[in-house]
């Protein structure tokens, strides 16, 4: 939508039961806003009730500030209450939800971008990121333009702007959709969270494909969700909004997940389990090559090497190409894309020798952790040594059996920062020791992460090698609020020239 157009608000509401209070009917504003320090004369600003802060509270400001429509969650009685009389050419109307209502304003505040193209959608507890850049990295190979939102921001074309949450609050979504389409995006490919779904990010789009990697119990917490079934009702939705669901058939809650779904559902798996199959499937650790090979049977039959290490990126993979099969790509560009994959902090070899091999991921729990261990263990090393910590002000379980997974598989663990956030790192540090300490193993502890990087690499062994865990892709490290530059592989390549120079 042009910025001069004026966007009739009711209108917008109307899917979702908006109803009128006060004041015209055919009210129409430019600009959408859900902070109030940006409301201003022709906008709608949204309050809603969030679990810290109230943005009702702010209703007089946004009203000083000569904002004269307002979508509210609450009666003219109780808005009355906060404020006094309201100015006589107040439009005032009622949603259930706030953020529901955010989400469909925003969506017409930008003309509903993502209907201009082929939207898919990808949950679980782990693989989104990879997967999403996989499906990416096939569809530029076949010379497709692609958008993708996750973890590591919105990319469009060769730009990335860094998103605080892997799945953006509405307004910011549907932004970055305008500028997807702007510029020509076919695609538009993200990761779905379970927060994102909790919190109507998402609402109003449907998804062309959905895919439904995994789950296992994680995200559970104060300011995540309230037990697992919660987390897995809001990571089901998914299914119910997208036109094609593709789902991992091996997943151990595969019943759960599709109970009740609204699509039409294919599966993917390995070794005979799905619509989509995967067998024969072999490690390759080459000079210029480490990762997998295996044969793909389904719509394709095809041998398939993907440069990633680990089975888990078998599984990955595996919904890659089942999404790819429905767009009529040809199969020798998905091959030659998997075979030459980047995925920035996944499974990521930033440094190999003969001396040592460094990988960087994401790994933040202990579920990924084991993954990711026991599949470095099939490459054969001398020693598996493992940096990692654990964030703050997130469940404390989480650090607790990291470091039992850590003390049970890895040979040497280097204990050290994450994002600490509002925590001590020595707290954190002394939680992930208590049980790391019950299984026997070894380990060092190192707060400074730089430190603790650069003691791997000048302590490592001929045949060792190393995963730096817990960050990733992220290049800043958070302490008390405050975020400060940090990128594990620059670190890492700093080291090695370091030890080059001497």
């Amino acid at each position: 939508m042009d910025l001069e157009d004026g966007m009739n608000v009711l209108e917008s509401l109307k899917a979702i039961g908006g109803v009128l209070l006060l004041g015209d009917p055919k009210a129409e504003v430019t600009e959408v806003a859900y902070d109030s320090r940006k409301a201003a004369p022709e906008c709608v600003f949204v309050a809603m009730k969030g679990t810290k802060t109230d943005s009702h509270d702010f209703i007089g400001q946004v009203m000083e500030q000569g904002c004269r429509c307002l979508v509210a969650e609450e009666s003219l009685e109780q808005i009355r209450s906060r404020v006094g009389q309201l100015p006589e050419d107040m439009t005032v109307f009622r949603v259930r939800n706030g953020r529901e209502g955010l989400a469909h304003l925003s969506a017409a505040r930008f003309g509903w971008p993502a209907k201009k193209m082929v939207c898919i959608g990808v949950t679980g507890t782990k693989g989104k990121t990879t997967t999403t850049y996989m499906i990416k990295a096939i569809l530029e190979a076949a010379g497709k333009k692609v958008g993708l939102i996750g973890t590591a921001g919105a990319v469009i074309g060769d730009t990335t702007y860094p998103t605080v949450n892997t799945t953006p609050e509405s307004y910011e979504l549907e932004r970055y959709f305008s500028k997807m389409a702007e510029a020509g995006c076919e695609y538009m490919i993200m990761e779905v969270s379970s927060q994102g779904l909790k919190m109507h990010r998402v609402d109003g789009i449907v998804f062309d494909y959905g895919i439904f990697t995994n789950i296992s119990n994680d995200h559970i917490g104060p300011d995540e969700h309230k037990d697992f079934q919660e987390y897995l009702y809001y990571k089901k939705q998914l299914l119910d909004r997208c036109a094609v669901g593709i789902v991992n058939r091996d997943d151990a809650r595969f019943d759960q997940i599709i109970e009740g779904h609204g699509c039409r559902l294919y599966t993917y798996g390995l070794e005979g389990n799905g619509d989509f199959q995967a067998r024969d499937i072999r490690y390759v650790a080459e000079s210029d090559f480490v990762g997998l090979s295996f044969f793909v049977k389904g719509a394709w039959d095809m041998d398939v090497k993907v440069n990633i290490p680990g089975k888990f990126n078998v599984y990955n993979a595996m919904a890659a190409l089942s999404v790819c099969s429905f767009l009529g790509l040809s199969p020798d560009r998905v091959r030659h894309a998997l075979e030459h994959l980047y995925v920035n902090g996944r499974m990521e070899i930033v440094h190999a020798s003969s001396k040592c091999t460094v990988i960087v991921d994401y790994a933040h729990n202990a579920i990924s952790m084991e993954s990711l261990l026991k599949t470095l263990r099939d490459y054969g090393p001398r020693r598996l040594v493992c940096v990692f910590g654990c964030g703050g002000n997130r469940s404390r379980d989480r650090r607790y059996s990291m470091g039992e997974i850590g003390g049970k598989l890895a040979d040497l663990c280097i204990l050290t920062a994450d994002n600490s956030r509002y925590e001590k790192t020595e707290d954190i540090i002394k939680d992930i020791r208590e049980s790391l300490v019950k299984t026997g193993g070894s380990y060092v502890e190192i707060p400074d992460r730089r430190e603790a990087i650069a003691y791997s690499i000048t302590h490592a062994q001929p045949g060792d090698m190393i995963a730096v865990i817990g960050k990733g892709h992220e290049d800043y490290q958070e302490e008390n609020g405050v975020r400060r530059p940090f990128l594990d592989r620059q670190v890492i390549k700093e080291v090695v020239a370091g030890l080059k120079e001497k």
